[in-house]
């Protein structure tokens, strides 16, 4: 069956019609966000189950609506389909709060860069010489520039704390052309970021609420390297709490889509490019995977990342980029793939980790708790003809 965007009494319509003719097992193919009013109507009193559109491919030259429903109920009474994961319904209200809170987050992110933008326009280079120009040194730099304060050493002499030694390169960072059309500008973006900080405040707030019955989860995954309360809110909302539902931490990598591909054929690998994804998951593991990479004490992913990257002050080979870019497929060499492994152990278990790396020689790389298997091309060995 496949849905479209209808009337809630329709869809009751519909759903007093199928419990009249004793239907029992209802599937519908998961099409952008038409299959929620649909599922969410007939959760309750059906057997329904979500199937992934690639997963029931009909054949090619008889492409319907109704030949595709045709299908489903066929493949459906044989028992051929896979039913995909839909959280309950507290789950799904936090889906909501943490992925607009990221969706925020990253238009406060653009807000910022067009501020940027804005004060390079002006010959202003602030961002040369402060990390972050929306801290308390910058903030105040820029009010007073919208103010009308042009004096470059007034304006350097704002500066706070670890700021202070920088006043020189601030002055000759401040001197610049800024006019009042820049002023109106950089008002604008200011007034906007302070509104977008509110809103991820008050979404925070609510998100902190909804997650106290997960208060142990949190507690747990937040053990696990590079994950912080963000991120593992972002993991509890994208995937619950409930890890028996994946049977083994590869079926958790695989349905979040970040496992390596496999497709070989006649002896011949081709493209293992990983599939799409929950690509909300597969945000908050990246920014796992690089926070673990830069963690100070010594640990399996940090490990495994010094272990992949080139060392310092060499390039990455041209044919083998083996960096940690969350766009690439590279999942296998990805830490945020290792990151399913001892999340799923945490949750299933309610128990917090107690193994830990072994420690390494000061200046050299530390090892992996097992070795790294030899490429394909050294286990090869010629054998001898036989005669």
């Amino acid at each position: 069956m496949r849905t479209y965007p209808t009337m809630t009494n329709s869809l009751l319509e519909m759903r007093d019609w199928l419990l009249a003719e004793k239907v029992t097992l209802v599937v519908m193919e998961a099409t952008g966000d038409y299959w929620r009013p649909a599922f969410y109507l007939l959760e309750d009193c059906l057997n329904v189950i979500l199937v992934n559109a690639a997963h029931a491919k009909g054949l090619p030259g008889r492409k319907t609506d109704v030949a595709d429903a045709a299908w489903l109920c066929q493949l459906g009474e044989c028992g051929l389909l896979k039913a995909s994961f839909v959280p309950p319904e507290p789950v799904r209200h936090l889906r909501d709060l943490t992925r607009y809170r990221t969706s925020l987050t990253m238009e406060r992110s653009r807000e910022v860069q067009r501020l940027e933008k804005e004060l390079e326009d002006a010959g202003i280079k602030l961002s040369s010489v402060a990390t972050d120009i929306m801290g308390v040194s910058g903030r105040a730099m820029l009010e007073a520039l919208i103010e009308g304060e042009r004096d470059v050493h007034t304006l350097a002499g704002m500066a706070k704390a670890r700021m202070r030694p920088k006043i020189p390169a601030l002055v000759e960072a401040l001197t610049g052309n800024f006019g009042e059309h820049h002023a109106f500008l950089c008002r604008l973006h200011l007034e906007r970021i302070d509104h977008l900080t509110e809103a991820i405040g008050e979404l925070s707030a609510r998100i902190e609420e909804e997650m106290r019955p997960f208060t142990r989860q949190l507690e747990l995954l937040q053990t696990v390297p590079g994950v912080g309360r963000g991120v593992a809110e972002a993991i509890l909302a994208e995937t619950g709490g409930d890890m028996a539902r994946f049977p083994t931490a590869g079926h958790l990598a695989s349905w979040a889509g970040v496992c390596p591909g496999h497709h070989e054929s006649a002896g011949r690998h081709k493209s293992g490019r990983r599939r799409h994804g929950n690509r909300w998951l597969g945000a908050a593991l990246g920014t796992a995977a690089m926070a673990a990479s830069r963690t100070r004490d010594t640990t399996y992913l940090g490990a495994r990342y010094r272990r992949l990257a080139p060392p310092p002050g060499q390039e990455e080979s041209p044919g083998r980029p083996r960096t940690l870019d969350p766009d690439r497929g590279l999942a296998h060499a990805h830490p945020r793939h290792q990151v399913h492994r001892p999340r799923r152990r945490l949750l299933r278990q309610i128990r917090p980790r107690t193994r830990h790396a072994p420690p390494h020689p000061p200046g050299q790389r530390p090892r992996l708790h097992r070795p790294l298997r030899p490429h394909r091309s050294r286990m090869k060995t010629r054998q001898p003809l036989l005669r």
